[in-house]
């Protein structure tokens, strides 16, 4: 439907017919302007077509009809669409995805080859945010440093590609976790408080923070932020031997330096939980439950589409003034179609 934002600009309309009604004529007491050529004029006006009352009436219509649609482009018209239900939610949740050099270790096995974590990470955790539609979702990647690749935002496409273009070493070769905690509380805290959420995922400890990881932690739960942590990698892999034969190969564990202990911790006193991900089936699986433990809270919301629609009545009057230009135009200069007389 069509809404006026101003409709009390109509009471203009008459303003036109009541300037002519009741203000008073010209009564100047100066000399009229002497014309040349008068009496030509004059001639030629007795000679020529004497203008009809008709064209008079169409001029008055046009002019009427372009101060209507001037004061209806002022009055601001909107078209109003159907209601739209938008959702909402008042969950926000930060990924935190450790991208330091261990993550490029290949102890996840996806089909019959084997992959490297973060390749995993990028996989199964592209899948959780797409889930997340409602949420506000925002990206941490840390190694040495930790920064914001992508702000809370209701746009998790956005969120996924940053996510899948990140690149191992981008920040560091080490492990910040405590920073990036610090860093998700930073932009958790500034959000309403109902729910505020971190998942964090790393592969290693912490060895390159300013802030220690517990130290963080409080401040998370001082503020009401809840963190899940993950800890993926492999218990145990095969290094292949010489020559990448069998021969003087050996099994290590791939995370001897994965901190579980102060993972539960920071988990346990902001009231989170520990997931342990040994493989990419565990990690999606982990990311399921996730999903169970924070659901998605929608409160819809209503929206309306407005489109403005001044630009239709000023398109019009502008039309009419122009035709009414160019035929004044050929009825002031006649086109002689007969040529010059002698």
């Amino acid at each position: 439907m069509i809404e006026l934002l101003w409709p009390w600009l109509a009471l203009v309309l008459p303003l036109p017919w009541l300037v002519y009604r009741w203000m008073p004529g010209s009564r100047s007491s100066q000399p009229a302007l002497r014309a040349p050529f008068f009496e030509d004029w004059r001639e030629l006006a007795e000679g020529g077509e004497i203008a009809k009352p008709a064209a008079n009436y169409l001029l008055l219509l046009a002019l009427a009809l372009i101060w209507l649609l001037l004061v209806v482009a002022a009055m601001r018209p909107m078209w109003v669409g159907e209601p739209i239900e938008l959702p909402d939610s008042g969950r926000d949740l930060m990924l935190a995805v450790d991208i330091s050099g261990s993550m490029r270790i290949e102890d996840m096995q996806i089909g019959q080859s084997m992959a490297t974590r973060v390749e995993a990470v990028k996989a199964v955790a592209s899948q959780f945010i797409d889930r997340r539609r409602g949420d506000r979702l925002g990206l941490i990647l840390f190694g040495s440093n930790a920064y914001v690749q992508s702000p809370l935002s209701f746009d998790t496409a956005t969120v996924t590609r940053f996510l899948r273009e990140a690149q191992i070493g981008f920040a560091g070769q080490e492990t910040a976790i405590g920073d990036a905690i610090g860093l998700a509380v930073k932009r958790l805290r500034e959000r309403p408080a109902e729910s505020r959420v971190l998942i964090l995922l790393t592969d290693g400890q912490d060895t390159a923070s300013t802030v220690k990881p517990l130290e963080a932690t409080m401040l998370a739960a001082e503020d009401g932020i809840r963190i899940h942590t993950i800890g993926i990698g492999a218990e145990e892999m095969t290094v292949p031997g010489l020559l990448g034969t069998n021969f003087g190969s050996r099994r290590v564990n791939p995370s001897a330096e994965l901190d579980e202990e102060t993972l539960r911790a920071i988990a346990s006193r902001t009231g989170g939980n520990y997931f342990r991900a040994r493989n990419p089936k565990e990690l999606a699986e982990i990311y399921l439950l996730l999903d169970d433990i924070e659901p998605v809270e929608h409160d819809v919301t209503l929206y309306r589409p407005r489109q403005a629609l001044s630009y239709l009545p000023l398109l019009g009057a502008l039309a009419i003034s122009l035709l009414l230009a160019v035929t004044q135009l050929l009825r002031s200069r006649p086109l002689d179609l007969g040529g010059e007389q002698p």
